[in-house]
């Protein structure tokens, strides 16, 4: 508890209140709403089939088969992914009218509309507004997703920014632990109270939408996109330096609009930026696990030991875990190896948030610029669903074919972090303590191109006129009075 404690402390004494306020409330209203209901409906699961057949047999007179119950429980696990594809799609847009943290504050809106329609689905009796919560709580999913790793990303100073990342996997982790927690027979997990799992959705929302108004909007935003020098926040006192980054990223891209999705991916100076968050983000989707639990120590670990070491060596240990869960497995159906098998397992779980957990998120935030970053946000969020709804639909045809498989059918996850691994033991720079600039110079010979056409990402069609360029010169962003507006 003591190690705990200091690295908390280590953690957290560079941070201003409203900075740590910011990434917790963010935060609690967004992806500990995902992890919490990635897991809530395990629980209850028996208890809802239940619903489904006895709300089939009043409406139909007679019971519902077996293979079109099993089907319809199927969907409404599953369609929480294509909810949450749908709103990975539509964050792009919504990000850039409305900003990020006005756009975690609208969110709430979906996830308060889902909890009511979950939670009174029993009472209705109708099965299908449960299935409509679920589609609907994805969308919130797939916008929260996207939209606070940005936000987090651009609030913190590079010196802390993997750490604040961190808090994203966190609160995954602790949101699957809690429903997990409230899905006890105890608590929830009973045929009567099942409808107050899904109402809770209801408490992190408020408290989000409570707060969140009072706290500041992402600088980056305001400066590079509104163009809002009076209102700004950066977590210290010292911001000087991160004023100039923002400043110099803002003459880079003066000249530029939003990039679309169809843009970034024709875009040579970031092409392996976008293909290493691909293979970074669908790796830690298809690694045969979703958040399970987190350490504490890594917020300080990440910033201690860099980006590239732990999603190598992350993945590199989850071969090693299901190699030897492969070989447990094996010998316990000799030899009855329950509790081997259940200690691989549990360090399997450790070894996914301790290393390679929420690192994903932190380099589609520091790899590209401002006008890029919603377009990237959606590209990642898109493969972190079509890559969740995989593995959640095609898992129970692996376990099917395990009388070919028998116990090795983890080596098919085993074979996807190899070589996810080697890929970024390869290509992936380390992105620690750097800047913007210095990230994409240690991408620009890979991407072919010079370290002047990095900087520029060029877009010539999207240039402004020469007039407007000059005025863009003239901007009061360039002033010296500029960083004295930061607070």
């Amino acid at each position: 508890m003591l190690t705990i404690a200091i690295s908390f402390f280590n953690v957290f004494q560079d941070w201003s209140g409203s900075l740590i306020v910011a990434s917790l409330v963010g935060a609690f209203g967004s992806s500990f709403l995902y992890g919490y209901n990635l897991s809530v409906v395990n629980a209850p699961a028996v208890y809802i089939k239940s619903f489904y057949n006895e709300t089939w047999q009043r409406r139909y007179g007679f019971s519902m088969e077996e293979n079109t119950l099993t089907l319809l429980w199927s969907i409404t696990v599953s369609v929480f992914a294509i909810g949450g594809l749908v709103g990975a799609i539509i964050v792009t847009p919504i990000v850039k009218f409305f900003g990020r943290k006005r756009t975690l504050l609208l969110n709430n809106v979906f996830a308060v509309v889902a909890a009511l329609l979950m939670s009174l689905s029993m009472l209705a009796g109708s099965f299908e507004m449960l299935i409509l919560g679920r589609i609907i709580m994805g969308v919130d999913a797939g916008i929260s997703l996207s939209a606070l790793p940005m936000y987090l990303s651009e609030i913190s100073p590079k010196e802390i920014r993997g750490s604040l990342g961190q808090v994203t996997a966190i609160f995954i982790c602790i949101g699957v632990f809690t429903g997990q927690v409230l899905g006890l027979p105890e608590i929830f997990g009973t045929e009567s109270r099942w409808p107050y799992l899904f109402g809770m959705i209801i408490v992190p929302s408020l408290i989000q939408a409570v707060i969140l108004p009072f706290l500041p909007e992402s600088p980056r935003y305001l400066l590079l996109e509104k163009h809002d020098t009076r209102r700004t926040f950066l977590g210290k006192e010292d911001v000087s330096h991160e004023v100039e980054e923002v400043l110099s990223e803002s003459r880079v891209q003066r000249n530029t609009k939003l990039v679309s999705v169809l843009q970034l991916l024709r875009t040579q100076a970031v092409r392996w930026q976008v293909v290493t968050v691909v293979v970074t983000m669908g790796c830690y989707q298809l690694c045969g696990l979703n958040a399970v639990s987190s350490l504490c120590r890594q917020w300080d670990i990440i910033e201690r030991l860099g980006r590239r070491p732990l999603l190598i060596g992350g993945f590199g240990l989850m071969v090693v875990f299901f190699a030897v869960l492969t070989t447990s497995l094996t010998l316990q159906v000799k030899f009855s190896t329950y509790f081997c098998s259940l200690f691989v397992y549990f360090n399997l779980c450790l070894s996914i948030p301790t290393s390679a957990g929420g690192i994903p998120f932190v380099l589609t935030g520091e790899f590209f610029q401002q006008s890029q970053r919603p377009a990237a946000f959606m590209i990642a969020g898109t493969v972190n669903w079509l890559s969740n709804f995989a593995v959640g639909l095609l898992f129970p045809f692996i376990q099917v074919l395990r009388i070919g498989l028998q116990t090795y059918c983890f080596l098919v996850f085993a074979a996807i972090c190899s070589a996810g691994a080697t890929y970024l033991f390869f290509v992936l720079p380390e992105t620690k303590n750097k800047t913007l600039n210095e990230i994409s110079q240690a991408f620009a010979k890979k991407n072919k191109v010079s370290l002047e056409m990095q900087e520029m990402n060029h877009y010539p069609a999207e240039r402004k006129s020469s007039a407007e360029q000059e005025s863009n010169f003239t901007s009061p962003m360039d002033k010296v009075e500029a960083k004295t507006g930061i607070v």
